[in-house]
């Protein structure tokens, strides 16, 4: 798919500077039985960490999600949702990954009088964001859709989006970002019971009955339930391990 080749001409350099080595090359398959006992335990924990099961790669990806939304409104940026003291977290150890999830829109002005992610809590009870126009504005930081979805958010729903942050949800695997033809931040209220249909591209507001149509996501999609991209171009043969 042309959005699949895309993606990974593009994004493969960066993949492979953040690996170290060229993901091309297939390393030598090592003796099982040298295997450490820090690798076996590392395999044991991330067995039952439930940190590590919420990560992109390993967490449920059913077909639709519900729960309560929280509304916000145009051009909420990414300092907003991460300010930048918290980008020395390093997302891929579990701990740092539940604690950088707690400080999820801590950048709120104060007219939002609701707290994303609540005192003292690691995660949010709003696993459904709706927005305005612009979300995700300003820096390139990768750290603001992982630290939703760290904190649990698993769709935002928006009137437009940054293209930087939009393409940083489908390359972590973190959020599935649904652009809406139509306004809805004056339809929906904070704490709204709303569905997000994946297969029918539907966002429903049980509170108010009513349903609304969504931009369908295309070739995004497949690419953020496999985790990522990494994980996508893994699944698809793209890449070697």
């Amino acid at each position: 798919m042309l959005f699949s080749s895309f993606c990974v001409l593009f994004f493969l350099p960066l993949i492979e500077s953040f690996a170290g080595k060229s993901l091309r090359i297939t390393p030598t398959k090592p003796n099982s039985n040298l295997k450490s006992s820090f690798q076996h335990r590392m395999v044991v924990e991330d067995a039952v960490d439930e940190r590590v099961k919420e990560m992109p790669k390993n967490r449920d990806r059913p077909s639709f999600y519900r729960g309560a939304c929280f509304v916000v409104g145009d051009n909420i940026d990414t300092d907003q949702i991460i300010p930048a003291e918290y980008l020395t977290l390093v997302p891929t150890k579990p701990d740092e990954y539940e604690k950088l999830g707690s400080y999820a829109m801590i950048g709120l002005p104060d007219k939002y009088k609701t707290r994303y992610v609540p005192a003292q809590a690691n995660k949010t009870p709003y696993p459904i964001i709706i927005g305005g126009k612009n979300f995700g504005c300003g820096s390139s930081r990768e750290h603001a859709p992982i630290a939703l979805g760290a904190a649990g958010n698993r769709v935002v729903v928006a009137e437009s989006f940054a293209r930087i942050f939009f393409r940083n949800c489908i390359a972590t695997g973190e959020l599935y970002p649904y652009e809406t033809p139509e306004r809805l931040v004056e339809s929906f209220t904070t704490g709204d019971d709303v569905t997000v249909d994946l297969d029918k591209d539907t966002v429903e507001n049980h509170t108010t009955g009513k349903i609304y149509q969504l931009q369908p996501l295309g070739d995004a999609g497949p690419v953020i339930k496999a985790g990522g991209l990494f994980p996508y171009a893994l699944k698809e043969g793209m890449i070697k391990k």
